[in-house]
C-alpha cells in the first residue's frame, strides 16, 4: 500500500504512523502527494473524541481522487507541557489510524496502537502514578489493546511486584550480562553474536579479553561501591566452551566482582542440549549456578534439522534429565511458535514432550523474521503459518500453561513477529528470572562483558544509554581493552549525573 498524506504537523510521527500501517499491509511506501498513491481502501472515521488535545481525522477513499488519508487539528490546552502534547498529539494520530484500518479492512490489532518492544514500561510508568484499574482503563480506551492484551500486561505487572518489590528502586545496583558469541552451529532464525566453534582459532584470544574486562569491571565496581544483582551468561551458548575455561572465567568473577557469592540469581544459558556435560554441570554447580536454560525450540526432528539446530529431539530429553539427576532444579526451557513447516499439530506434540519434563519456566516465543537471519534472507524458500494459525497457537500455548500451574511474569514484542504476537516468559512460582524482569524493563543499569554484550547504562532521567562492545570475535580480540576502558568512562560519567 502506497500512503498519501499532508506532511506538515506529521514530521515527528512518520515512524508510528508507518509502523502502524505495517500492522495491516506487507507493504508500505510513502508518496508525498495523492495523485501518487496506487492503491487505498474506502471508509471514514474521526476521534476528536479521543484527546483534548488535538481533532485527528482519517478517510479512505481512492486517493487518485486527491484525498489525503490523515489529518489532524491542533488544541492546545492551558496547564500542558510542549511534550505532553506532542506525546498526546501522537496517541491520538496512532488510534486513529488504527481505527480507520481495523474498519477498512477487519483485522483487528488486540495490542492497538503498541508497536514497541517494551508495552510494559508504559505499565509500569502508570503503575507508579496510578492505581492498577486506572492503568486498565488507559490501556483500553487511549491506547486501544485488547481485554485479552489488557489482562496479559497488568497480570504481569502485578507478578512482577511481587517477585521483586524493590523493582523501582533497583536504579542503583547493576547486573552483569556475560556474552560467550560461540554455539556448535547457527540457527536459521538467529542474529545474535553466535560464531561456529568448532575449529575456531579465536576462542583463547576472545577469553582474555573477557578475563582482562572481568578484573576493570569488578575493580570500578568496587571503587563505586555498586552491588551487583543478578548475572546471566548468555550469547551465544556458553556453554559451547570448555569445562575448564567456564571454571576459570567463574574463579575469576568470584575473585574480582565484589559480592558476587551474594547475587539474588546466577543464570548460565545451556541453551544447546549438545553441549551439555557432566563435568560442565560440575562446575555450575560449585560456583553457585542456580538457574539454567536448555531450549529446544521444538521436538519435531524435521524441524531442527531445518533450522540448523544440530542436536535431536532424544538429546534434549536425554540431557535435561542429566542435569535434573546431577541436582539442577531450575531449568527454563525455550519454544518458539511458527517455526518453518510448524503448525497445531507439530505445537501439540511439543506441548505433550513438554509436560514428561515440566521444567520451571517455559519461555514462549513468536517466530520473528529478523533482517540478518538466514530465516528472512530465504524467506520464500520457508512455509510458516498464517496468522490466525499463530493466533490459535498462542491460544493453546496460554491455555497449556494456566493448566500446568505457570505464570506470565515478563513478556515483549519484536518487529516483524508473526501474527503481530509477543514472547512471554512463564513461570511456577518462586522460579521466575529476576534478570529478565531486569533486563526486558530497562530498572537498572546492565554491563555487558564479552563479545556482542550490550551494555544498558540507565542516567537519571529514566534514558538508556547503550554502549556496544564488538559482535565479531576477531574484532573484538584487537580491541577489548579499548572499549574496556571506554565503557568505564561512560559508567563513571553516569555515576556523576546520580550525584
Amino acid at each position: 500500500m502506497k500512503i498519501a498524506l499532508e506532511r506538515v504537523g506529521f514530521e515527528d510521527f512518520l515512524t508510528e504512523i508507518y509502523h502502524i500501517c505495517k500492522l495491516f499491509y506487507e507493504e508500505v511506501e510513502w508518496v508525498e502527494t495523492p495523485e501518487q498513491a496506487e492503491l487505498a481502501v474506502r471508509g471514514e472515521i474521526a476521534v476528536s473524541s479521543l484527546s483534548p488535545v488535538i481533532e485527528a481525522s482519517v478517510r479512505h477513499e481512492d486517493l487518485r481522487t486527491g484525498q489525503t488519508i490523515v489529518r489532524t487539528e491542533r488544541r492546545p490546552v492551558k496547564g500542558r507541557t510542549d511534550e505532553e502534547q506532542r506525546r498526546e498529539r501522537k496517541r491520538t494520530l496512532g488510534a486513529a489510524l488504527l481505527l480507520a484500518l481495523q474498519e477498512a479492512t477487519g483485522m483487528e490489532q488486540p495490542w492497538g496502537i503498541l508497536t514497541g518492544v517494551r508495552p510494559m514500561k508504559l505499565l509500569h510508568n502508570m503503575m507508579m502514578q496510578e492505581p492498577m484499574e486506572t492503568c486498565r482503563e488507559k490501556l483500553r480506551e487511549e491506547y486501544l489493546l485488547s481485554e485479552e492484551k489488557v489482562r496479559l500486561l497488568t497480570e504481569i505487572g502485578e507478578r512482577q511486584i511481587q517477585v521483586i518489590p524493590d523493582l523501582f528502586s533497583l536504579d542503583r545496583q547493576v547486573s552483569l550480562y556475560i556474552g560467550i558469541p560461540f554455539c556448535p552451529t547457527k540457527c536459521a532464525y538467529c542474529t545474535f553474536p553466535a560464531y561456529d566453534i568448532r575449529g575456531n582459532g579465536l576462542v583463547d584470544g576472545f577469553l582474555t579479553g573477557l578475563h582482562y574486562e572481568i578484573l576493570r569491571v569488578g575493580s570500578w565496581l568496587t571503587q563505586a561501591g555498586l552491588k551487583v544483582t543478578t548475572v546471566y551468561w548468555g550469547g551465544g551458548t556458553p556453554t559451547s566452551i570448555e569445562a575448564g575455561q567456564m571454571d576459570a572465567l567463574f574463579a575469576a568473577m568470584h575473585e574480582a566482582v565484589p559480592g558476587l557469592a551474594k547475587v539474588r540469581e546466577l543464570t548460565v544459558e545451556a541453551g544447546r542440549p549438545d553441549t551439555i556435560t557432566p563435568a560442565k554441570i560440575e562446575v555450575m554447580k560449585r560456583w553457585g549456578v542456580d538457574r539454567i536454560s536448555i531450549n529446544p525450540q521444538s521436538f519435531t526432528q524435521s524441524t531442527l534439522d531445518t533450522i540448523g539446530r544440530h542436536h535431536t529431539v532424544k538429546e534434549t530429553v536425554e540431557k535435561f534429565l542429566l542435569c535434573r539427576e546431577l541436582g539442577m532444579n531450575n531449568i527454563n526451557m525455550d519454544l518458539i511458535l511458527g517455526l518453518p513447516n510448524e503448525g497445531i499439530r507439530e505445537l501439540e506434540l511439543t506441548l505433550r514432550e513438554t509436560e514428561r519434563l515440566l521444567p520451571e519456566s517455559l519461555t514462549v516465543h513468536t517466530l520473528s523474521f529478523k533482517r540478518a537471519s538466514r530465516l528472512t534472507q530465504q524467506r520464500d524458500s520457508y512455509e510458516v503459518a498464517e496468522r490466525d494459525e499463530i493466533q490459535e497457537m498462542m491460544r493453546m500455548t496460554s491455555h497449556w500453561t494456566a493448566l500446568h500451574g505457570y505464570n506470565p511474569y515478563y513478556m515483549y514484542r519484536q518487529k516483524n513477529i508473526l501474527g503481530n504476537q509477543e514472547n512471554v516468559g512463564y513461570a511456577q512460582t518462586g522460579f521466575e528470572s529476576l534478570y529478565n524482569i531486569i533486563m526486558m524493563e530497562e530498572r537498572q543499569t546492565i554491563i555487558g562483558l564479552g563479545c556482542g554484550a550490550v551494555s544498558k547504562i540507565l542516567v537519571p532521567d529514566g534514558a538508556v544509554e547503550r554502549f556496544p562492545n564488538p559482535k565479531d570475535p576477531a574484532v573484538y580480540n584487537g580491541a577489548y581493552k579499548d572499549y574496556t576502558e571506554r565503557k568505564l568512562k561512560v559508567l563513571e560519567q553516569a555515576m556523576i549525573r546520580y550525584g
